[in-house]
C-alpha cells in the first residue's frame, strides 16, 4: 500500500540530501519520479540544492492556492504523452497514463493544510507514495500550517537529525538578520536572499533559550 511519509529536521539536518539520494535510488531501478517544491521557496528558483552541492530542478512548483493533486496529474500525463512520443511505453499503468512510482516534495513546511490534504488523497486514490521532506517550526518554536497536517495526517514519521553547536541534538531553526539573533517577524524568511542577510543556525533547547532569553515563542 502507497504511504505517506514525512521526513522532518532541523535545518543542515540533511533533508534535501536525502530527498535527492531516494529520487536517485528510484531512478536507478527504472522507475519514474517526479520532484517538487512550494514555489515560496524562492532561493535556488526552480531547483532542490542540497548543501552538499547536489542540486536537481523540479518538475512542478507549487503555489499557495494550488490543487497538488491536479498539478501532479498533468505532469503524470505529461510523463504519459513523451512516453507515447518517444515510442516507449514502458512504465504505463492500466489507465495508460506513465507509471510513476513516487513524488517527493522539498520544504513541504511551505504547504497549505488544503494541499497536504491533495497529498494524502495521491497517496491513497492515486496510489503512489508521497515522500514529503521538510522543518516542524519556524524561528520561534511555532508550527508550520504545512508540517502541523502532515504530522496529523502522515503514515509514517522519520526525523532526520543534526547537531547543535554545543553537541546536543538540535531541534529548533533560530533567525539572525545581519548575524543578530531576532525573535520577532514573519513565519517566512528565506535565508541568504534577504539584504539584510536572514541566516538560520539550528539549536538545541537549552541553546535557544539562552539566546532567546529564555522565550519560546
Amino acid at each position: 500500500m502507497a504511504k505517506l511519509y514525512f521526513r522532518y529536521g532541523a535545518m543542515n539536518s540533511g533533508k534535501s540530501t536525502a530527498l535527492l539520494q531516494a529520487a536517485y535510488n528510484y531512478e536507478e531501478r527504472g522507475q519514474r519520479v517526479l520532484l517538487a517544491k512550494p514555489e515560496i521557496d524562492t532561493k535556488d528558483a526552480d531547483r532542490i540544492s542540497s548543501r552538499l552541492g547536489m542540486t536537481r530542478p523540479v518538475d512542478f512548483l507549487i503555489r499557495p492556492g494550488d490543487d497538488v493533486r491536479a498539478l501532479f496529474a498533468a505532469e503524470r500525463q505529461r510523463l504519459a504523452q513523451d512516453a507515447a512520443q518517444a515510442l516507449v511505453p514502458d512504465g504505463a499503468d492500466a489507465e495508460g497514463a506513465a507509471g510513476v512510482a513516487c513524488l517527493l516534495l522539498d520544504e513541504a513546511q511551505f504547504l497549505t493544510r488544503e494541499q497536504v490534504d491533495d497529498l494524502l488523497r495521491i497517496v491513497v486514490l492515486d496510489r503512489v507514495p508521497v515522500l514529503a521532506y521538510g522543518i516542524r517550526t519556524d524561528f520561534r518554536t511555532d508550527a508550520f500550517p504545512g508540517s502541523r497536517r502532515l504530522l496529523e495526517l502522515a503514515h509514517s514519521l522519520e526525523e532526520l537529525k543534526t547537531i547543535c553547536r554545543c553537541g546536543r541534538k538540535a531541534l529548533f531553526n533560530a533567525r539572525l538578520v545581519g548575524g543578530r539573533f531576532v525573535f520577532d517577524g514573519d513565519q517566512v524568511a528565506i535565508d541568504e536572499l534577504s539584504a539584510d542577510r536572514v541566516t538560520y543556525e539550528s539549536m538545541c533547547a537549552e541553546c535557544y533559550l539562552t539566546e532567546s532569553g529564555g522565550r519560546l515563542g
